[in-house]
């Protein structure tokens, strides 16, 4: 039993260890007279001075093992590096063997009159000359002296005899290697020629001599702990030093160490020096500029808590060169035959080549860039999952009304294109239907008993079961329906709009929405704030980053601004509140596209799930069918899906935004010659249009060129 506390008056201090439950004296000393501490309710600690198993019991800080060696992703990374740094090296020095050859010859030559110049006084016999010098000078001076002379005379014949022989021996051996070499096998010859060369070339070098050129190794960025210290000084993230003092440093949990196509660390920013993570992050640029690189190399993010990190341990890799450059990565969903939304959706790759995939069930969407920087592209890939799942139902709109989303014909339950009076009323009307059914949906699953639907939301048993699909909400180029829009109408469909993004993940409802620079007056704050997951491509600058990805996100590191214009595809996805990471989208081209709708529209028909605007579209059927219609006739019945009848010049402006590479130089006269060649006939040249009557087509003319089989069942 533990003990409790007294009732005691209100504002009694008590102190917790008097009340806390008592243990046995625990000590490890040896000591006769050590007392019994359990009368002081005391514990004795094992780390004590007088502790003699107190320094090994210590558990250290310090790794077992290097921090190249503590993982096998790291292993590999360094092994790779060595291999490509070696076959850089070999080839680098092998294209060059001729030069060393050259340079090798030539200090020979210097060795080999460095090692005559050096055997000269030996095969000179210079060690007998000077005892012939001084008795020929002793000589001179007594020439009457006969022993003096008899003596110069030996001296003299001693010299000569030795330096015979040794002269003799140098040209034998020289002559001999000579023969031996010239007699030789070439391999053999190869080796004893080496073996003579090398030490005279030795013997020719100085000490300014380099044989070999000194190649910089192919790794474009070096870092090393010194490095990361004087960039973080510079940024004024470590303080300088004072006096005698030494200057603050990091502390680096692991490397800097090779990974992959770049150079990995963690580190501790040094207390008290006032410095948070959040703080080195606010100051990639400076930082990227100080270890000599591109910011766009330098990937920085918080290690938190749950990976072991605290508020001041950051993680930061630093790529050898622009790791979002190169040919793109082909989207998985283009070969597959069939995909669940419940699961996470392939995206594309970080800069380390790490696999991104998305959830989004629960989830809203928000794509956002410059034009022509894969904003599209990349929306399409959530929807592109979509297709492969039949119970998807698909709500499109376009604002562009280009030809980026008309392959949705074949699968769409509604589609919208373009921004014109008849496309807004189509797009309010898809609007309302969809909270229809998101009420309609609510409603039932208020109903289902909790054995069947447990949290109040959709699973994959009551889909199927009750047939709810999931539906996708793809609205692109929002910005253009609202600049289009009445004020009134405006802010109906922005209310809309919120409604089916907040309300509708769980009725399974999934918001894909996009805009270019989303201001207060193309898409309001109160929408772009309610989505979940954004991403954004390429923007002019950090508000226009913060306009998509949420407000204060560059400060945090992400920041679309500082990508470029050759990033094609690439952009910032930010997933939560602290949760973003610069990803290279898969790939996925429009043919590819198409091919997944087709691939969709067959799917639905086998679960009978083709409902809507695609189970009455003529042109999707004709594909099913493998029947080829003219292209003006799919191309007019596309630009009037939701106009009975239309004037020529608003068909031909409709035609020309359509594909203005076809279009751009049509005009009446050419527009109608090329209907009537394509079958169409006409019941009246002049159409009435709200009150207003002008020359134009009706549609139902031009469906009367289209084969009645498919008219009476476009479905298939």
């Amino acid at each position: 039993m533990t003990d409790t506390l007294p009732e005691a008056p209100m504002g009694t201090v008590y102190d917790l260890d008097d009340h806390r439950p008592r243990t046995g004296p625990v000590t490890l000393v040896k000591d006769d007279h050590a007392v019994d501490t359990a009368d002081a309710g005391g514990v004795e600690a094992v780390d004590r001075a007088d502790n003699p198993l107190a320094d090994w019991l210590t558990v250290p800080d310090a790794p077992v093992l290097p921090a190249w060696a503590r993982s096998a992703a790291s292993i590999k990374a360094n092994v790779h590096a060595f291999m490509r740094l070696s076959w850089w090296q070999a080839r680098y020095h092998g294209i060059r063997t001729p030069k060393y050859l050259v340079k090798t010859l030539i200090l020979a030559a210097r060795g080999f009159y460095r090692a005559c110049k050096g055997l000269w006084p030996t095969l000179s016999a210079q060690d007998h000359s000077a005892a012939v010098k001084a008795l020929r000078a002793q000589a001179k001076a007594r020439p009457e002296d006969i022993e003096l002379a008899t003596r110069l005379q030996i001296a003299h014949a001693e010299r000569t005899r030795t330096r015979r022989w040794r002269f003799g021996t140098a040209a034998v051996a020289v002559a001999g290697a000579t023969i031996g070499i010239y007699l030789a096998d070439p391999l053999l010859q190869t080796g004893m020629t080496a073996a003579v060369v090398a030490p005279l070339a030795h013997l020719g070098r100085s000490k300014e001599t380099r044989l070999l050129d000194q190649g910089a190794p192919p790794l474009k960025v070096d870092m090393s702990a010194q490095q990361l210290n004087d960039a973080l000084r510079a940024a004024g993230l470590l303080k300088a030093a004072s006096g005698k003092e030494e200057a603050p440093r990091v502390s680096c949990s692991m490397g800097p160490v090779r990974d992959g196509r770049g150079w990995a660390v963690i580190f501790d920013l040094p207390r008290g020096g006032g410095k948070t993570a959040s703080d080195v992050l606010a100051k990639r640029e400076v930082i990227a500029q100080e270890l000599g690189v591109d910011e766009i190399q330098v990937i920085m993010s918080r290690v938190r808590a749950a990976k072991g990190g605290n508020a001041g341990r950051v993680s930061l890799w630093v790529a050898d060169d622009d790791p979002y450059l190169g040919t793109p990565n082909p989207s998985p969903l283009a070969s597959a035959s069939r995909f669940s939304v419940w699961d996470p959706i392939p995206f594309g790759q970080d800069a380390r080549g790490n696999r991104i995939e998305v959830p989004i069930m629960w989830q809203s969407m928000f794509f956002g860039g410059l034009p022509r920087r894969g904003k599209t592209f990349t929306q399409r890939l959530m929807t592109a999952a979509g297709l492969l799942d039949p119970w998807v139902r698909h709500y499109v709109a376009d604002g562009k009304g280009g030809a980026d989303w008309m392959p949705m014909r074949a699968v769409a339950h509604r589609l919208v294109m373009g921004a014109e009076d008849d496309a807004v009323e189509a797009l309010k009307a898809m609007l309302a239907e969809l909270l229809v059914e998101m009420e309609r949906r609510f409603a039932l699953l208020r109903e289902l008993p909790t054995s069947i639907c447990p949290e109040g939301k959709l699973t994959p048993q009551i889909v199927e079961k009750y047939q709810l699909p999931v539906i996708f909400v793809t609205i692109d180029e929002l910005q253009e329906y609202f600049t289009a829009m009445e004020r009134e109408d405006r802010e109906q469909v922005i209310n809309d709009l919120c409604r089916i993004a907040r309300r509708g993940p769980a009725a399974g409802f999934i918001s894909n929405f996009a805009s270019q620079r989303p201001d207060a007056d193309s898409v309001p704050t109160k929408l772009r704030e309610i989505i979940t997951l954004r991403y954004s491509t390429q923007v002019v600058d950090r508000t226009s980053s913060d306009m998509i990805l949420g407000k204060g996100k560059a400060a945090q590191g992400a920041d679309a601004s500082v990508l470029s214009e050759d990033h094609v595809g690439t952009g910032v996805l930010v997933t939560g509140p602290a949760s973003y990471v610069t990803v290279r989208a898969d790939y996925l081209d429009g043919p590819g596209f198409a091919a997944l709708c087709v691939k969709g529209r067959a799917l639905r028909e086998q679960a009978g799930q083709l409902t809507g605007d695609a189970a009455g579209d003529v042109t999707a059927a004709a594909d099913a069918h493998g029947v080829t219609l003219a292209p003006i006739i799919s191309d007019a019945l596309e630009v009037m899906r939701h106009s009975p009848r239309m004037f020529t010049n608003d068909l031909i402006a409709a035609l020309v935004n359509l594909d203005e590479d076809t279009y751009g130089d049509y005009n009446g006269e050419r527009l109608a010659a090329d209907l009537e060649a394509a079958g169409v006939k006409r019941t009246s040249k002049q159409v009435k249009i709200n009150g207003a009557n002008g020359a134009g087509y009706q549609r139902r003319d031009i469906e009367g060129a289209v084969p009645a089989e498919l008219l009476l069942n476009p479905a298939g």
